[in-house]
């Protein structure tokens, strides 16, 4: 019998890996042990003072916030029935909603979002929405009622309110403030704490021009008007294609706000990044934002982090192993 060769082995097993439920494209956050730097009122910002964006690990952070189409497949996952509250009727009915539409009665309760919206990021989602997310990540995206093996347990026990502990051993979570703030501004220059004022991997003030193409230091927010009006409102992710972070992130700066765990006083949850109604000030690195975990708003969003178990780690040589075949492949033909 003919043995598979390696690269067809790669070809196969990859693709079976990639095309399951919601998929991220993931950026890497390395040189662990980086150090921070302050932000809030003594940095000239907002917010109680703070050293942020330390980590002293390698982690993987969403290339882009949470898009429509992910919330809604995640949706008609887990509320048929949506007695958490998962789906707001202000992603529909809002002028700048995310436009998803729920079909039907309790227990048979659809979601659709038409395809010019799909692609940008999801809103009026609270705190509790992005742990109730990232659990059903946890749990192997399955189909079923909101509980236990859904979207109650897995990253976060949500019975315990908002401990900021994860549980051990997982994959998928919410980044914390440092992880969220090093990947937006930190330099990308090994473990130093050189950092850019804003993360469009700037100290000046970003434009907020949507211009093809896309010269750089651009975002979405409010800059003697709005980058795109009605309907949209919100750009796709990715939009400003030159206008990455240092790490390769897109839109950790406008758009919409993204939820983050560092705890803003005793209750209030990180919110950072500005969005599409905001100005610059909201975008710089020392503006520390924070709200109760329960607000809903059409400027609020989140994206989701990761410590990929050992075996992901095999498929991320895998994927690279397969685009350099890939490449080959190409080139002979």
């Amino acid at each position: 019998m003919k043995t598979t060769s390696l690269p067809v082995f790669l070809l196969v097993f990859c693709f079976a890996t990639a095309v399951h439920g919601v998929t991220f494209d993931w950026i890497t956050a390395g040189n662990p042990g980086n150090a921070g730097e302050l932000s809030g009122w003594g940095a000239g910002g907002r917010g109680p003072d703070r050293v942020c964006g330390a980590v002293d690990y390698t982690y993987l952070i969403s290339k882009y916030e949470v898009t429509t189409s992910q919330y809604v497949e995640f949706l008609n996952a887990v509320a048929a029935s949506d007695p958490n509250g998962l789906y707001s009727t202000s992603m529909w009915s809002r002028g700048w909603g995310c436009k998803i539409e729920r079909t039907g009665s309790d227990g048979s309760y659809s979601y659709s979002v038409a395809a010019d919206r799909a692609n940008r990021p999801v809103n009026h989602v609270s705190f509790f929405d992005a742990m109730r997310f990232v659990n059903w990540l946890e749990n192997g995206q399955p189909t079923g009622a909101q509980g236990p093996g859904t979207t109650e347990e897995g990253v976060y026990t949500i019975s315990k309110g908002l401990s900021e502990v994860r549980n051990p051993n997982v994959t998928y979570f919410i980044p914390s403030g440092d992880e969220w703030y090093k990947a937006a501004y930190h330099k990308n220059d090994g473990v130093t704490g050189n950092y850019w004022d804003y993360p469009t991997q700037s100290n000046d003030i970003p434009s907020n021009g949507l211009v093809n193409p896309d010269p750089g230091n651009n975002a979405n927010f409010w800059q003697d008007g709005h980058t795109i009006g009605d309907p949209y409102w919100m750009t796709e992710v990715g939009e400003f294609e030159n206008s990455e972070g240092p790490y390769g992130t897109f839109d950790q700066g406008g758009n919409v706000w993204e939820w983050n765990k560092a705890v803003i006083g005793s209750v209030y949850r990180g919110l950072r990044g500005g969005s599409v109604g905001g100005h610059s000030v909201d975008l710089h690195a020392a503006y520390r934002n924070g709200h109760s975990p329960t607000l809903e708003r059409d400027t609020v969003g989140f994206r989701v982090a990761s410590i990929p178990e050992p075996v992901s780690l095999v498929l991320l040589v895998c994927t690279g192993a397969l685009v350099l075949m890939m490449r080959r492949l190409w080139i002979q033909f």
